[in-house]
């Protein structure tokens, strides 16, 4: 165990034996190079804890750092000890920390799987297989920092809803990395780093193209039904009755219609159950739609017996059914946009609004709600005129003042 100035020198000179070899360094205390019998040269730092508890750890192989490089990490760590710390231990933890992978497997296994409906957890994994696991999966937690999301993001610039849906999993998942100890609190990565705008704004169906849709629905349901299956009409005018989403429509069973107590139960949805009233209209158009015996579906499939339509199906018929009417094309969730914007114009409270639509968050549902025209002018003109109204009084005492000094 000779003790010499750790040297370049030093260290090329020094030759294996039969047993480890340490050559101690007089600079720097605990520091040392060790050559195994194979020929390794290892640089090492012997150190004792506050707690007076004996540590040894690795530096870095010789080649790889130079006597220079590991000296001063080793000085680096006897800094840290002085001031309470456990460097090998902090270097054990890291190479113990889990990646990014082992973070997603542990976010579906314990959270999601839990908590999630299994639609949810598909998408969930779509963008953990397809997306994280590809470009972070190998990057320790703890590790990962906001530039490795950013570069992400960019990364998917091309395909901006798949990339906002990946950050939005991502986002949940370190943020539980804290909760269950992996980062320190307040660290996600994903913190500040923006997600792409929302595409084209959703069409609006106006009051003029609203009136030239149903009329087209009336004349399906009496004349026309050669041009489109039965059921269309009526899956369009209930999706507007409960603005609700194609995936609820389309699925509809009948053992899921109260008309004894005029409601309708969805066992499962996107938010999870969901219950909602029967308008007059729906009920009207639920009693009198007609069924099949011992079919349990609402809508059934025009292409596949014993299956309800699929949302393909109801898609393709509504997109037939705006270009006979001609009314400007909009995807089926254009219906639950104009039926959120009906609502919020009703007058009713917010809440109630939401629960018509069965949407979990104000600001979710307010992304539905579309300002029309005709509402905003004539709140101008209200304001104008109150405007006018006042100028005008002060205009005519100003007036009156003036002539009376005169």
């Amino acid at each position: 165990m000779a003790k010499i100035k750790l040297t370049k020198s030093a260290v090329d000179a020094a030759q294996s034996q039969a047993q480890a070899v340490e050559l101690r360094d007089t600079l720097v205390p605990g520091f040392l190079c060790k050559i195994t019998p194979a020929g390794r040269k290892v640089f090492m730092l012997q150190y004792r804890t506050n707690a007076g508890e004996r540590r040894k750890p690795a530096l870095g192989l010789y080649g790889e750092l130079t006597v220079e490089q590991a000296r001063s990490l080793a000085q680096e760590w006897l800094a840290q000890v002085r001031r309470g710390g456990d460097p090998a231990a902090d270097k054990a933890a890291a190479r113990s920390a889990p990646t990014v992978a082992e973070l997603c497997k542990k976010f579906m296994g314990d959270h999601s799987r839990q908590r999630n409906k299994p639609s949810t957890q598909v998408g969930y994994q779509k963008c953990i297989d397809n997306n994280i696991i590809p470009m972070l999966g190998r990057m320790k937690v703890q590790d990962v920092k906001r530039p490795d999301v950013a570069t992400m993001m960019k990364k998917m610039a091309h395909k901006p809803a798949d990339a906002n849906r990946t950050f939005s999993v991502m986002r949940k998942m370190f943020n539980l990395a804290e909760v269950w100890g992996y980062r320190p609190d307040g660290t996600n990565p994903c913190r500040h780093v923006p997600m792409y705008p929302n595409g084209k704004a959703t069409h609006l169906i106006s009051d003029e193209e609203m009136g030239k849709l149903f009329r087209y629905l009336d004349y399906l349901e009496t004349d026309g039904l050669g041009l489109d299956h039965a059921v269309l009409p009526l899956a369009i005018r209930l999706q507007f009755e409960f603005a609700g989403r194609r995936s609820e429509i389309v699925t509809l069973q009948w053992d899921w219609v109260d008309l004894e107590n005029r409601r309708v139960v969805w066992p499962d949805s996107k938010t999870g159950g969901m219950s909602k009233p029967l308008s007059e209209e729906a009920y009207r158009l639920l009693s009198t739609a007609p069924r099949q015996d011992g079919y349990p579906y609402v809508f059934p499939s025009p292409n596949h017996p014993g299956q309800h339509m699929t949302t393909g199906e109801y898609y393709g018929g509504w997109t037939r059914i705006l270009k006979r009417a001609d009314v400007s094309h909009v995807g089926t969730h254009g219906i639950r946009h104009r039926s959120a914007t009906d609502i919020a114009n009703s007058g009713i409270p917010v809440k109630v609004g939401m629960a018509l639509t069965a949407h979990k968050t104000v600001a979710m549902f307010m992304r539905y709600v579309h300002t029309e025209d005709k509402p905003v002018r004539e709140a101008a003109e209200l304001v104008a005129n109150r405007r006018q109204a006042i100028t005008g009084v002060r205009r005519n005492a100003l007036a009156q003042a003036t002539a009376s000094t005169a």
